[in-house]
């Protein structure tokens, strides 16, 4: 028995991106569209959750735009920052961990031996500052952390870099929003 692919599939990449779309507007409509409709403040939890799915890999959302919203709502920076950084080191942990646990061969495999010697190289040069900006940027760090744990990365130093980035992310957008 074959397993069901998008091979062939006109538009699989547009499928995907819909079905990804389709899974963040699920996720946010579950909880923070609730308590909106509800006349609820949203709810610090709705704030972990959908933050922490924004920094999985296959989900991209603008998830810095909820802290500004949260604050507004009456929310601390201070509590914001903490759930901030512990959900997407959670969810970096993911990336990471999913990357890893492709085998080498199989992606020296797709991307072929050289180009695969070229990235680690290129990763191992520049890999701590990419890390840091792409954390400390609105870019897609989740992806960057997913390479990193393909190309094997060290896992810790990738965690402490990309936190030291949203450190100052968050920081840096609390503290803008307060002097507003």
């Amino acid at each position: 028995m074959t397993r069901p692919t998008l091979k062939g599939v006109p538009g699989k990449r547009i499928l995907l991106a819909l079905a990804m779309l389709l899974i963040a507007l699920t996720l946010i409509s579950i909880t923070l569209g609730r308590e909106i409709y509800s006349g609820k403040q949203p709810g610090l939890a709705s704030f972990g959750i959908i933050h922490f799915a924004g920094y999985l890999f296959f989900l991209l959302m603008p998830v810095e735009a909820l802290v500004p919203y949260y604050q507004g709502e009456g929310h601390a920076g201070p509590i914001l920052i903490a759930i901030a950084l512990v959900s997407a080191t959670l969810a970096q942990l993911i990336d990471y961990g999913i990357g890893h646990a492709v085998s080498q061969e199989a992606v020296q495999r797709v991307v072929g031996t050289k180009r695969y010697a070229r990235a680690q190289r290129a990763l191992e040069k520049h890999g701590r500052w990419a890390i840091f900006l792409f954390n400390l940027l609105p870019l897609s760090s989740p992806n960057l952390i997913l390479v990193a744990g393909l190309l094997r990365f060290g896992m810790w130093r990738t965690i402490v870099i990309s936190m030291m980035g949203l450190i100052v992310k968050y920081i840096g957008i609390v503290y803008v929003y307060s002097f507003f």
